[in-house]
């Protein structure tokens, strides 16, 4: 039931370690689009928490990176249909909050979340897989979905408004070629791995051929954020 992004080619992947601000990391439980306008639109997620830490900080906003464990259940039968503990050698789930990378329930349950918190959380199905369902993850049409989640770190995104402010030099909130070009010489010299000459080029223009969406010439503060965040 988890969609991940396409692997990268061996080369690429190593190119691009440090350089995550730009691309989006691995995703979660990607939801399919919903009809707008349903009749159960104005239904909300409730949430229960199950233990809260004396230490609670950071929270965790739109934007950040969030490391988590969670079970889903259908909430007509109980039935189990996803556990994280059983995929990727049991290691807990990385994934950018409030950007669409997970379902619009668990983007909103997990909003103002404590490291180490534990929540119980049910999502109506407008929230979740809506009136067609999930096949492919066991979820039939119109399900109300529970979730057992247990957060461990919250850490600034990838596409958070201070990356996009240490590259965008000028202040005008956008990137250009120029900007991202010298970011990334600044990281090739951070991390002092030997690259071919070409290492350079080639991931500019994937950068600019996956960000540039109105071909511009320029990566705009949305374009960056993919799902633009309020503070740009």
């Amino acid at each position: 039931a988890a969609g991940t992004l396409p692997r990268r080619r061996p080369l690429r992947s190593d190119m691009v370690r440090g350089l995550s601000l730009l691309l989006l990391p691995l995703a979660l439980l990607v939801a399919p689009a919903r009809a707008e306008g349903s009749p159960a639109a104005a239904e909300e997620v409730q949430i229960e928490v199950l233990h809260l830490p004396e230490a609670c900080s950071p929270k965790s906003k739109k934007g950040d990176l969030l490391n988590a464990h969670y079970d889903g259940f259908l909430a007509s039968d109980g039935s189990k249909f996803y556990c994280s503990r059983t995929q990727n050698e049991g290691h807990p789930k990385w994934f950018v909050l409030g950007v669409g990378q997970v379902i619009k329930g668990l983007d909103i349950a997990m909003m103002n979340m404590c490291p180490g918190e534990k929540r119980k959380v049910t999502i109506p199905p407008s929230l979740a897989y809506g009136q067609q369902g999930y096949a492919q993850g066991k979820i039939p049409p119109n399900a109300t979905l529970i979730f057992e989640i247990e957060l461990y770190a919250v850490n600034k995104g990838p596409r958070s408004v201070e990356a996009f402010n240490q590259i965008d030099k000028d202040g005008d909130k956008k990137l250009s070629e120029l900007e991202i070009s010298q970011y990334l010489k600044e990281e090739f010299a951070r991390d002092g791995k030997k690259r071919h000459p070409s290492a350079h080029d080639e991931i500019l223009a994937d950068i600019f051929k996956k960000n540039d969406h109105d071909g511009d010439g320029f990566i705009s503060a949305k374009e960056y954020n993919v799902y633009q965040h309020d503070e740009l």
